[in-house]
């Protein structure tokens, strides 16, 4: 599937005299396309085609979601149905058959098996998909004067054309909040405050056994989650008692249950079952969702509904409860009257091109801190990323962990006349670390004492107190994987929005069950070390999709996209953050005075 963007898509709306300026609908219409797997022309057409039916229907935010309704998750559902009738009886020939004996080598490879699911798999029909050739890499760097030799990772590194032939370098791309006359510099360095929330003994802090779980622990794990979120929509709605999903009732009840499909593949709105947990009988029901005028669903949250199931077999739902976030971060200490912003730049990798491994985007994110002398910088994996097609074939003189180490230690340097503290947040696709969710933090080693008070190394996820503000980070791509499989109607907010709001309201950095299949979930960890504590002050969420700065329910959501997007570059965030005080009106007055996406 070839890249969708704004530019494709208007451009095949002219072809039908469809003029559309407004890039809200454009980035909708562009989501539509990623989630579907459909191409911009083949969009297009079937918008015409709808619209036609709908009497010139006209093209809105509103008209697109109903649109999404009605034709995109009937299309895609049949469009698999179809896909599998295709691949049965279509005649082969001699590249067909080159291409099957290829997967079935691939399938016979016990390491495969282990690592990659086969392309037969039977899992779940729709996962988050992967660009074959964009955004891969390992990060090397190096302190002025000392860049470490590309050849020393690749006998045939050359630096990437498209990257150095990139426009906009500098360009803002997104602004939030007072941007106007800002200063973007540091000016504390190393005298800010930065520490894990809960502290060292209560964070995952080193590496742990894994591949041991049990069906019931992880059963165990998902009723607990029900009971919990349950109890405080109870308290907060005043519910007297949450009744049995599958007992049959003539009057309307009030049901507490997990949302899941009925079959192996996509949500849609005629397959949504509710789960209950063990106090409300542990069943499954089919929901009717007819009735709701609106709501947003996606596998694995966990909901309170109203409505009626007069034969216990099906639940008509009439209510949908929304989740409550946890409150913020107070903090006892008093904040000075003249104390000053704080600088943070956050980065996500991979930090090369997908076709070199020439270190140059690194080189310039280095270039940008000297120049702007953040007071902290998030510098979030992959840095020796596995989807590198280099990395993929080996094509690489040394091993994972000594380019790691090599990597680390040239940020480190390159920054050492800065004195910013680093914070170092490890990726599933770092190669060279655990495979597993939660992931503990990198270990260096290696490195200087006089160096390692600079560096923070955390895990994925987790929650970070930076001078009294909360910073909730994750380098897993949540934002895909949920986009993926939620499903909504008449909400009249964007994708990103809901999805941040479920993580708030679930109180969790990767609410989605069962989680993609490129995500290798440890559930009793998960429990202990994925939860949210708080709602946090700011949320960096790292995508592949578009890049964003959204207050949502009162916390200040970041995408910085990632530095690299295939060959070209990309673009990191930076954000002005002050304790909040209390307003003259006694709210809450949110910590982040300014955020901006920037291209490298």
């Amino acid at each position: 599937m070839t890249q969708v963007n704004g530019e494709s898509l208007k451009s095949e709306l002219e072809v039908f005299d469809i003029s559309c300026q407004d890039d809200a609908i454009l980035d909708k219409m562009v989501e539509q396309c990623i989630c579907n797997r459909i191409q911009a022309d083949e969009m297009v057409l079937e918008w015409v085609a709808y619209s036609t039916t709908k009497n010139g229907l006209k093209l809105s935010m509103d008209t697109l979601e109903q649109f999404e309704h009605e034709v995109l998750n009937k299309k895609n559902k049949s469009k698999q149905s179809f896909r599998k009738e295709e691949t049965h009886n279509r005649t082969r020939d001699i590249h067909t058959l080159q291409d099957l004996m290829k997967v079935e080598e691939e399938e016979e490879n016990l390491l495969d098996a282990y690592s990659t699911p086969a392309k037969g798999s039977q899992k779940r029909a729709l996962t988050t998909p992967e660009h074959p050739h964009s955004k891969r890499t390992a990060a090397l760097l190096a302190s002025p004067g000392l860049l470490l030799s590309p050849a020393s990772f690749s006998p045939s590194a050359t630096p990437s054309q498209k990257y150095s032939q990139r426009g906009g370098k500098g360009e803002v791309v997104v602004t939030f909040g007072a941007v106007q006359g800002t200063r973007w510099a540091g000016r504390k360095g190393a005298g800010v405050q930065l520490e894990l929330l809960e502290g060292p003994e209560d964070s995952l802090q080193c590496s742990y056994k894994y591949m041991f779980q049990r069906l019931r622990d992880v059963r165990n794990v998902l009723t607990e989650k029900i009971e919990e979120l349950g109890d405080s929509l109870k308290s907060h709605f005043n519910i007297e008692e949450f009744s049995p999903v599958s007992l049959p009732a003539q009057d309307s009840i009030t049901v507490l249950g997990q949302i899941c499909c009925d079959s192996n593949g996509k949500l849609n709105a005629q397959s949504v079952l509710l789960e209950a947990g063990p106090e409300q009988g542990g069943q499954q029901v089919p929901v009717d969702l007819s009735e709701l005028k609106d709501y947003s669903l996606f596998p694995g949250q966990v909901v309170v509904m109203e409505g009626m199931n007069t034969t216990g077999r099906k639940m008509m739902a009439s209510k949908l409860y929304e989740g409550v976030p946890l409150p913020f971060y107070t903090s006892e200490v008093k904040m000075e009257t003249d104390e000053e912003p704080i600088n943070v730049l956050v980065a996500c990798g991979p930090y090369t091109p997908s076709d070199s491994l020439n270190f140059d985007p690194l080189l310039d994110l280095i270039s940008v801190i000297v120049r702007d002398r953040p007071d902290v910088c998030l510098l979030l994996g992959p840095f020796v990323d596995s989807k590198h097609e280099q990395i993929e074939k080996a094509q690489v003189t040394e091993t994972f962990e000594a380019i790691f180490s090599r990597c680390i230690e040239s940020i480190v340097d390159g920054t050492r006349s800065v004195g910013c503290r680093l914070v170092f947040v490890p990726s599933q696709r770092d190669i060279h670390h655990h495979f597993i969710y939660p992931q503990p933090p990198f270990t260096l080693p290696n490195l200087g004492k006089d160096q390692a008070q600079r560096v923070t190394l955390v895990p994925d996820p987790c929650t970070l107190l930076i001078d009294g503000v909360t910073f909730g980070v994750t380098s897993t791509d949540i934002l895909f994987h949920m986009g993926a499989e939620e499903i909504s109607y008449g909400t009249g907010s964007d994708r990103f929005s809901r999805i941040l709001k479920h993580m708030l309201t679930q109180r969790s950095y990767y609410p989605l069950y069962p989680p993609v299949e490129e995500v290798n979930m440890d559930y009793e960890k998960f429990q202990s070390f994925g939860q949210m504590p708080l709602t946090p002050d700011v949320l960096i969420v790292p995508s592949e999709l578009r890049y964003f700065v959204k207050d949502v329910v009162g916390c200040v959501c970041v995408n910085p996209g990632r530095l690299t997007k295939g060959q070209v570059g990309g673009t990191y965030g930076r954000m002005l953050i002050q304790r909040s005080t209390a307003s003259e009106d006694g709210q809450r007055v949110s910590p982040c005075l300014a955020a901006q996406v920037v291209k490298i």
